[in-house]
């Protein structure tokens, strides 16, 4: 099977330097989640036209198995389908779709590949309370498919019809070349309709059988930022019922935003506000405190996020506790049990199980040692202003309050750094290390006041 994708509109309505199927739809433009679906299908090939803003929209989607066909004029979707001709094949199925169109199911596009069959022809329909605008089915008085009439050139019997065109086609390519050649312009839009082949298949004796989606939003386009609002909602909206169904607890569906994939175990439970990005994973039993960020994260079993936590391309060991108001930063690695507090921050490292920054510090290109306490106030200085260095943290450290560890430096296991001290050499295993000014009272001492004028 081949797939056309038609994306070449302008969108003039979006009123947007971004390509209409550019336009993020849960973190993934439009045409992505089309090409998404397409090639969960197992297409052989992929063949997308394109028009306004294209140099940019390959740029953002180009990959191997996509061809790309250009359409200078935007003639009508007849006209779009032409362009796509020299990248398909003289036979077989050719299923078209669009590109701003992005929350068709698998399911759906599969029972309309069947439908089809390998010589028919298949088209997707959906009964609309309100028609106005779309295409309708005219069918004949055993029920079967004539012809499609477009709204602008309906009579008022015709715009009576409920049930429309959503455009979304599977055809043989020997007979879609056939017809693509007859499609003639002359209608209200002085444009090529790709819907007038289906009057053409009646009268070649090709039955034109119809499939309906399991809902009406499977076929929504968009047209402006409202329309794109809407269908976020509802894109949401599903992916939280699928959570829900999968056990998990979301203490308000409505305000969960998922813009990639997100696994779950058993138990888990997810507050208000939270957004995932890109590939989550949380294990049995973890809790997701309000108003967090999750990017590309593991979570173990166990581990709780409290509140206004941001995490990016880490790794949570299990029953480790993050947060509130900390952020793990790519490159970080906890294993089991380990204690991120307060306005700590961690980047690029590793830290063993059952250690603790609870208050106010900065790890950053560090390897911490399991059963480490960092105290309030620690940092890292990994950067030179031109070179990152690391440091080695070894087992059972004790770091005083407000320490800077000037990297590369190592500490001993079991070490103890004094509060407020500069680590700037290595600090032995078991001793206590410290660097201070020497305190100092003076006498007498008056603060100064200010001179009067």
């Amino acid at each position: 099977m081949h797939v056309v994708v038609l994306a070449a509109g302008q969108g003039k309505r979006m009123r947007s330097a971004l390509p209409k199927v550019l336009q993020p739809l849960a973190g993934r433009p439009l045409l992505g989640h089309v090409l998404a679906t397409a090639r969960s299908l197992g297409a052989q090939k992929l063949c997308v036209v394109y028009g306004h803003g294209g140099e940019q929209v390959r740029a953002a989607l180009d990959a191997p198995d996509l061809a790309w066909a250009l359409q200078a004029e935007q003639l009508g979707t007849g006209h779009a389908v032409a362009q796509a001709l020299p990248h398909l094949p003289e036979s077989g199925p050719v299923l078209i779709l669009y590109g701003d169109v992005p929350l068709t199911r698998r399911e759906t596009l599969a029972e309309l590949v069947v439908a089809a069959g390998e010589e028919g022809f298949a088209l997707l329909t959906v009964d609309m309370a309100d028609p106005s605008g779309y295409g309708r089915i005219v069918r004949d008085g055993e029920h079967r498919v004539v012809r499609i009439v477009e709204h602008k050139d309906a009579s008022e019997a015709e715009r009576t019809i409920r049930e429309v065109n959503t455009g979304i086609i599977c055809c043989q390519a020997q007979h879609l070349r056939g017809w693509l050649g007859k499609i003639r312009n002359d209608n209200a839009q002085g444009e090529y309709y790709l819907p007038d082949i289906i009057a053409m298949a009646v009268a070649d004796g090709i039955e034109v059988k119809t499939s309906r989606p399991l809902a009406v939003w499977e076929t929504l386009g968009v047209n402006d930022k409202a329309q794109l609002a809407e269908l976020e909602r509802l894109h949401q909206r599903n992916q939280a019922q699928a959570l829900l169904v999968a056990g998990v607890t979301l203490i308000d569906p409505a305000r969960i935003d998922i813009r990639g994939t997100l696994e779950t175990g058993r138990d888990v439970e997810i507050d208000v506000n939270c957004v995932f990005e890109g590939r989550v994973a949380l294990g049995d039993g973890v809790k997701i405190g309000a108003n967090c960020v999750l990017k590309d994260v593991t979570v173990a079993a166990g581990a709780v996020i409290h509140p206004f936590s941001h995490l990016d391309g880490a790794e949570v060991g299990a029953k480790s506790l993050i947060g509130p108001f900390a952020r793990l930063r790519p490159g970080t690695k906890l294993a089991e049990d380990v204690h991120i507090g307060n306005f700590t921050e961690v980047k690029n490292s590793t830290i063993a199980a059952h250690s603790k920054a609870n208050h106010l510090a900065y790890v950053g290109d560090a390897d911490v040692g399991s059963k480490v306490n960092i105290g309030a106030g620690t940092i890292t200085c990994n950067y030179d202003g031109a070179n990152k260095f690391r440091t080695v943290i070894e087992d059972e450290v004790f770091i005083g309050s407000d320490t800077q560890l000037v990297a590369p430096v190592r500490v001993g296991k079991g070490a103890t750094l004094g509060a407020g001290t500069t680590l700037t050499k290595d600090a032995p295993a078991g001793d206590l290390t410290l660097s201070r000014a020497k305190q100092l009272t003076v006498p007498g001492w008056k603060r100064p006041v200010k001179i009067t004028k």
